[in-house]
């Protein structure tokens, strides 16, 4: 759409309330106790966007969202809200959606390349203490100074077990490689295989260009992730969701301060990304939060409770939408006069008490002004979504997947010469003369371990030189050097 709105309605209290769409991407928050809105609240605000040409992303963590594409009239309670407001000229509507899905079943598959996930996110979801997490580190060192690329699980595993096999040879050059740490990351990789994740892991790798599409009559795509199967890994969910987050702000350029957002990105149970979070990690989660608005991304947490977000984050999040909060015992309690402090001061509403007799779809409500100040807090009812509330049925939601320009592209698997080729054709190589009962091209005789151990290392150093120094100029070269969460070399893509 050419002519972008001077406001987006968002709620009403005494009077409308209602988010400029330049300030949209200095971030936001929805929170609120379990059955209060929040979910709604995120519906009608990604419809907003989708409405004026922005792309959305969420997570769809309860399976409920999957309606969004078709026009809605199904719940009573909405055509109530929309009598109870008196929005005349209110129409049903469904939105352009993309589905998504890790594990392929619900949507288009979702993959990253090992390398690209990189070593501290990958860290993270195997639970690796920080002595592991070093040694990870040194595995994906090992692997990008010979060339290795390391794209799907198998090439992971294959390179773990390559170090290990060979920490002696590698002390000197890299460190200490503990037999612990490796055997501790063959077991994380293992049980991430069981549990899937090794479809996740490949290419065709997500290109997030795909994320920023518009439908044929301008309005934004909303990119729905299936969640609700990849909750059952909590830590997963939040791992990738930040992976996302990450990838946009190495990939986007730099837009200033757009009429509009580029991308709104909302991520819901949004407390999994701080649970536990190492320091390093959350230094880094603060840093992109704090720059990537510049690229024209907008990021909405949704949460149960403000607390949940760390200060250096939560003072950066200008629109905010808070929902009832239960203060049953002390520390509920401590925790609504809390987030009630994060507000500006209204004097005609008393916040703490509001904020636990606020209704389901009630929330308190303060966005940015065209200054960049929040607005004084006001009571408001969100107003209701114009999209289908209950979820599609299977079959509805196949034939959005058929139907998507993207059909077919992402459900083809490829699997080209990497890591798990390059040292299985090496160990091939040393394993023929052996089984011969000669010896390998450099040894000096069947006892010579040193001459054995030479020749291993020449192996994997010399044989790959070609090979690595090709890597270095191409665009696979490229694809090792990881972004901000991720980065040995500190580099961009």
């Amino acid at each position: 759409m050419t002519n972008v709105p001077a406001i987006l309605p968002v709620a009403m209290g005494k009077k409308e309330i209602a988010l400029l769409p330049g300030m949209a991407n200095r971030h936001g928050l929805i929170a609120g106790a379990t059955g209060t809105g929040k979910t709604v609240t995120l519906r009608v605000l990604a419809e907003r966007f989708s409405a004026i040409g922005v792309p959305v992303f969420l997570a769809d963590v309860k399976g409920d969202l999957s309606g969004l594409p078709r026009p809605g009239g199904d719940n009573p309670k909405v055509a109530e809200r929309v009598k109870q407001l008196g929005l005349g000229g209110f129409e049903y509507e469904g939105y352009p959606v993309t589905f998504w899905d890790l594990f392929g079943e619900q949507g288009h598959p979702v993959r990253a390349t090992v390398s690209e996930m990189g070593p501290l996110l990958l860290g993270r979801i195997l639970n690796l203490n920080d002595v592991q997490s070093g040694v990870l580190t040194l595995v994906f060192k090992i692997a990008d100074d010979n060339g290795l690329l390391l794209l799907d699980l198998k090439d992971l595993r294959s390179m773990v077990q390559f170090v290990g096999d060979n920490a002696e040879r590698f002390r000197t050059g890299y460190g200490n490689i503990a037999a612990a740490s490796i055997g501790a990351m063959q077991r994380g990789l293992l049980a991430l295989t069981q549990q899937g994740a090794d479809r996740f892991f490949g290419e065709p790798a997500l290109n997030l260009r795909d994320l920023l599409q518009t439908d044929a009559s301008g309005r934004g795509m909303i990119n729905i992730l299936a969640a609700s199967r990849l909750m059952t890994s909590p830590m997963a969910y939040a791992t990738f969701l930040l992976f996302l987050l990450s990838e946009l702000f190495e990939q986007l350029p730099e837009v200033g301060d757009p009429q509009q957002p580029t991308l709104v990105f909302f991520f819901d149970e949004a407390h999994l990304l701080f649970t536990d979070a190492p320091k390093p990690l959350m230094e880094k989660i603060e840093q992109v939060v704090r720059l990537i608005r510049s690229k024209g991304v907008g990021v909405y947490f949704a949460t149960q409770n403000p607390l949940d977000i760390p200060e250096t984050v939560l003072g950066q999040l200008g629109n905010r939408f808070q929902h009832a909060l239960r203060a049953f015992t002390p520390k509920e309690q401590k925790a609504v006069k809390a987030a009630a402090e994060t507000f500006r001061t209204n004097p005609k509403l008393d916040v703490v008490k509001a904020i636990t007799e606020l209704g389901v779809g009630e929330a308190l409500v303060s966005v940015l002004d065209p200054k960049g100040s929040p607005t004084v807090v006001e009571r408001a009812f969100v107003l209701p979504p114009r999209s289908r509330l209950a979820p599609l049925s299977p079959e509805e939601r196949a034939q959005v997947i058929r139907d998507s320009a993207l059909y077919g592209h992402y459900e083809r698997v490829v699997d080209r010469e990497s890591a798990y080729e390059k040292l299985k054709e090496k160990a091939a190589l040393r394993q023929a003369p052996e089984e011969a009962g000669g010896t390998v091209p450099g040894e000096v005789g069947k006892g010579g371990r040193a001459a054995e151990a030479k020749s291993q290392a020449g192996i994997l150093i010399g044989a790959l030189a070609k090979s690595a120094a090709h890597a270095i100029g191409s665009q696979i070269g490229r694809q090792i050097i990881r972004g901000v969460l991720g980065s040995i070399l500190g580099g961009k893509r």
